[in-house]
């Protein structure tokens, strides 16, 4: 048996919940916080038997594209500008998923 453990953005979330549902896989929710623009995330975890990751891999890979997004450039330090800043928009990459596959040694439902 293994523990996948996919960080996905808050967006992608509960649509990846359903399909997983729908292909018979159960899941844990748990909201999470981090990464680039520490933009909000979902942190799924699912226990799966071993023939079945990479099943459970391509659905997280279908449902959690990257996707471009606009987004105020980080503004620089006080100490390291004297005078006003004009802030500016950048394009960034944000999206997909980071998933986590391990051995589970010992399972009980209690």
């Amino acid at each position: 048996m293994k523990s996948i453990t996919a960080i996905v953005q808050n967006d992608d979330a509960n649509k990846l919940i359903s399909a997983l549902r729908e292909n018979g896989f159960s899941s844990t929710k748990m909201s999470s916080t981090g990464g680039f623009l520490s933009s909000g995330n979902t942190t799924i975890i699912s226990l799966v038997e071993d023939d079945r990751v990479d099943e459970e891999i391509e659905i997280i890979r279908r449902i959690c594209k990257t996707k471009k997004k606009i987004t105020a450039a980080i503004p620089p330090s006080s100490f390291s500008t004297v005078g006003g800043y004009l802030p500016q928009t950048i394009e960034v990459t944000v999206g997909g998923a980071v998933v986590f596959v391990t051995n589970v040694e010992r399972f009980e439902k209690i």
